[in-house]
């Protein structure tokens, strides 16, 4: 935590105050960086609210050997536009603006062109852990800003709640890309959705908004009367009972599989920018919010250990407005 006093003292260059892991370990502590200059495509964005995800966990602890540290974690990012480039004409100072899972792509590809840069034939730049075009290592959201090209960050309509808008960026597209590409919106079907974690949870809420019968399948008992009167579920299944299970075989038109270890049919790598922003939209208009714990940056390095033993409810916001500094 950097204090008044040492504010003073740090050059233009530091001006970025965040929290990072600096080994595996993946312990998280206090860390000042800088970030490039405003270009003229470029949002510089006061970060008020950051979700926590797996994806911390796995490279903060360089779970796949490939962590580039000191890390910044964090791909949920939401906040205020504070300054855009001379070429930005999306945005202007004051907008409520949130950045995702990535930063950059080729922006030349069939897929980029499709506005579905996750798929970029060159390959997408992750939002923190990763090698920009510039050589730089990119840094997250637990940090007091971010610098982000305008084509990767999308408009959080001014009546929905920035804290509630950060696990939009991750765990809600995730499960919405996959359900409106497969057209799991039509009113009166049925779906399945295993596991109800931070993704689980925001299928169900999706699939209740698309109008769908939605049956929840949990190993966890004790989450049954949540999912059925908080969540709004249809019908709460123990998928350890066989019976039960036999009983539902080739009923549902769906499902959606939030658990890991299972054989995947088909993946979803969070979405492009199109169907991300489309997602945001549709959340404000129908009033659709993530189940969260907002919790001050101090907080980060227990709330990745409960994040490990499924200690949530369901998804873990960072106040780094109130709480950074």
């Amino acid at each position: 935590m950097v204090n008044q006093s040492k504010m003073s003292s740090l050059t233009a260059k530091d001006d970025c105050l965040a929290w990072a892991a600096r080994d595996p370990s993946g312990v998280l502590s206090p860390y000042n960086f800088s970030r490039r200059a405003v270009g003229s495509d470029d949002v510089s964005l006061k970060i008020t609210h950051c979700g926590i995800c797996y994806a911390d966990l796995i490279w903060t602890r360089n779970f796949h050997g490939d962590s580039k540290y000191p890390v910044v974690p964090g791909h949920e990012i939401a906040g205020i536009v504070k300054e855009v480039g001379s070429n930005v004409h999306h945005f202007k100072v004051g907008d409520h603006v949130g950045v995702g899972t990535y930063v950059n792509s080729c922006r030349s590809c069939e897929y980029c062109n499709d506005g579905q840069e996750v798929h970029c034939v060159k390959g997408s730049v992750y939002t923190f852990n990763a090698v920009d075009a510039d050589g730089s290592i990119t840094k997250g959201g637990y940090s007091s800003y971010i610098v982000a090209h305008e084509r990767y960050c999308f408009r959080i309509p001014e009546n929905y709640p920035l804290a509630s808008a950060a696990p939009l960026l991750c765990a809600g597209i995730t499960v919405y890309s996959p359900m409106v590409h497969h057209k799991m919106n039509q009113p009166g079907k049925s779906l399945g959705v295993i596991g109800l974690g931070g993704l689980g949870h925001m299928a169900v809420k999706f699939g209740k908004a698309f109008g769908l019968n939605v049956t929840i399948f949990s190993t966890s008992i004790s989450k049954k009367e949540e999912a059925l009167t908080l969540l709004g579920a249809n019908r709460f299944v123990v998928s350890s009972d066989q019976e039960q299970m036999k009983a539902l075989a080739k009923s549902f038109d769906f499902i959606i599989d939030t658990a890991s270890g299972n054989k995947t049919i088909s993946g979803s790598v969070t979405g492009g920018t199109k169907v991300t922003q489309e997602m945001i939209d549709f959340c404000a208009a129908h009033k659709i919010y993530p189940n969260i714990e907002v919790i001050p940056i101090q907080y980060a390095n227990e709330a990745l250990e409960r994040l490990i033993k499924k200690d949530v409810k369901y998804r873990f916001v960072i106040d780094i407005e109130n709480s950074l500094k």
